[in-house]
């Protein structure tokens, strides 16, 4: 682990024989793993596997949601629904799904109305391959998911928060669905065009699962599945139980290494040209992390957020990457704040 000022140096400008060593690294690391060949696991279509207590276990950590299965665009999305008000929804991150989101959503439900999904990949929803260019998990694709479950649900426009990957897929829906977010929080991450196109030595040590699961099928998966690495998600106890069981699917696990090759490769063609077209965040965003976390330490989140949209603030929350979880009152008061501000 760095200490801070390790930290503190890699995030100040380099130059000289630093620049050229992290340059080249940069490049001979995009060639090796972007130039090689990428084949599609031989594997059928997974559809949701769903256990016969689910709805037993979403009524015990999401009293008076109800659960269903959204069938659109080619997959099967688990979701939740419950509250009343104006409608919110919660997208959770990897290797999570739902139950991340347990302590803060039945809070925000006194309130609005709360949709939680499992994205693609994810949790008990589909777990297609990944297909032609990984464009299975294309951000914009699983940003589609979710903006046609709101619309099935009746819900044109709405409040969306993501955490994680879920952030992601997150702003790529503010993106490509300007008129339906009222307003957008992400929780500890930077966009992924700006970590892929600024890489340093520190990031690769701190999130060397991101180049690691951009490697070729079935290289990544068979370290997972072989080892349980990056697959500890749902921590100890009966939901620990749950995610442990989601990933005895070996599709799971290739839904998780395709949503990351999908964001160094489709979706940065996709981020490349929104950047060239100068488009931007246009509704109120609010950017949140974890003081405890890799990403606060070594990024100036906000500052980079706001590069990309119109209208930016944020802070940073007492825990972890997920603080939701870690310090969930303070993770609904700030969320409550930021909802009724705007």
């Amino acid at each position: 682990m760095n200490n801070k000022n390790d930290v503190e140096n890699d995030k100040l400008p380099i130059s000289g024989e630093r620049r050229n060593f992290l340059q080249s690294s940069a490049l001979l690391l995009g060639s090796s793993l972007l130039a090689q060949p990428h084949k599609v696991m031989a594997q059928p279509q997974s559809f949701a596997r769903v256990p016969a207590n689910a709805v037993e276990l979403d009524a015990k950590y999401f009293p008076g949601f109800e659960t269903m299965t959204m069938d659109t665009n080619g997959v099967s999305i688990h979701t939740l629904v419950g509250g009343s008000g104006p409608p919110l929804l919660l997208l959770h991150g990897a290797p999570q799904s739902h139950f991340t989101w347990a302590q803060v959503a039945v809070n925000l439900a006194r309130d609005y109305t709360v949709v939680l999904t499992d994205l693609r990949g994810y949790g008990w929803s589909s777990k297609p391959a990944g297909g032609e260019n990984h464009s299975n998990y294309s951000k914009r694709t699983m940003a589609q998911d979710n903006a046609n479950v709101m619309s099935m649900l009746g819900f044109e426009e709405f409040a969306l928060i993501g955490h994680d990957r879920g952030g992601r897929v997150a702003r790529r829906l503010t993106l490509d669905h300007p008129q339906r977010v009222k307003n957008l929080t992400v929780l500890d991450i930077v966009p992924a065009h700006y970590l892929y196109s600024n890489v340093t030595l520190t990031f690769v040590e701190t999130y060397f699962h991101w180049f690691l699961f951009l490697r070729p099928t079935p290289f990544p998966e068979d370290i997972i599945a072989n080892t349980g690495m990056f697959i500890t998600g749902g921590g100890t106890g009966e939901i620990g139980e749950v995610f442990a069981d989601i990933y005895k699917d070996p599709a799971a696990i290739h839904g998780m290494c395709e949503d990351y090759r999908a964001s160094a490769r489709m979706d940065m063609q996709i981020d490349k040209a929104d950047l060239a077209a100068g488009k931007k965040i246009e509704c109120p965003l609010n950017v949140l992390w974890g003081l405890n976390a890799p990403m606060g330490r070594l990024y100036d989140v906000l500052g980079i957020w706001q590069m990309e949209s119109t209208n930016a603030q944020g802070k940073g929350i007492a825990g972890g990457h997920t603080f939701q979880v870690d310090s969930p009152e303070a993770t609904w008061t700030e969320l409550r704040r930021f909802l009724a501000s705007v």
